[in-house]
């Protein structure tokens, strides 16, 4: 199927929901699936769900409400400690799948109360691809993806977004900050917190594809290929090393290899 193909087959699988929510974390996905259906089924028969916790950006967070409010789309903000997981803190290969448990479990309590029986992730066909626990949770409570269903890809979805002018067609993913942490390792407020600081203070600086992976009391940067020559400037060196150990970093390191999405599973593959 091409494009356009695909992109009505989601159409005419979200008529036959009726009404259905979407988990919307405000990412390229969840954004487009949510406008498609909006625009398919109606104000009445949409519901967006985003879960804010602290593994979240609150910058992200503040966008999902923005763009709810300026489509006219009922979201509900769903309050969540993920400290209150059992093993969460302890960051186990499987972490996202225990998570994604509960997350989904509260999201689909609160559809049923609102009278939507059906459930949906942004979960795409590329997704198959990558390592991905949290799956398994979205097939075990019967989450539906319809966007998996019809064989769109990222690079499709930013097309059609791009194309029904929403917002998101060319953001850049932003998952938890969860994702920072090696597995094994513990995950604390405080950790997460300094990380996402540090995260905000480089895009303040300029760099738009980067990750701040903590480890220990390290902060191992990840920028774009392309961004890492910035690094030649040594005053703007300077000034990110003072305001990260002033964040509370003790060691500021740069990844050599530059961004690359899912790094922390490289250590899964030894």
């Amino acid at each position: 199927m091409d494009t356009f193909d695909k992109y009505e087959a989601l159409r005419i699988r979200l008529l036959e929901f009726g009404k259905i929510a979407v988990g919307f974390s405000g990412g390229v996905d969840s954004t487009f699936l949510l406008k498609v259906a909006f625009d398919t089924l109606g104000e009445d028969n949409v519901l967006a769900i985003t879960v804010d916790s602290v593994v979240n950006s609150k910058d992200e967070i503040r966008a999902t409400s923005l763009f709810c409010e300026n489509e006219g789309i009922r979201q509900i903000v769903l309050n969540l400690d993920v400290f209150d997981i059992e093993n969460f803190e302890n960051n186990p290969p499987d972490r996202c799948y225990i998570c994604k448990k509960v997350v989904f479990s509260e999201i689909m309590k609160v559809a049923k109360l609102n009278g939507i029986e059906f459930v949906a992730d942004g979960s795409n066909f590329d997704d198959i691809n990558d390592y991905r626990p949290g799956d398994r949770a979205i097939l075990e409570l019967g989450v539906l993806s319809p966007l998996k269903e019809a064989q769109l890809t990222k690079d499709e979805i930013r097309v059609l977004s791009k194309g029904k002018n929403i917002p998101t067609w060319n953001k850049l993913p932003m998952p938890c900050f969860a994702t920072r942490f090696p597995y094994n390792t513990k995950i604390t407020e405080e950790k997460i917190n300094m990380v996402e600081s540090a995260e905000k203070f480089l895009r303040e600086q300029g760099f738009k594809q980067l990750r701040v992976r903590i480890v220990n009391e390290t902060a191992r940067i990840e920028v774009a290929e392309n961004e890492r020559i910035k690094f030649a400037n040594l005053q703007l060196m300077d000034a990110i090393v003072h305001k990260l150990e002033e964040i509370g970093f003790l060691y500021i390191t740069l990844d050599l290899k530059g961004y690359r999405m899912g790094s922390m599973n490289e250590a899964l593959n030894l």
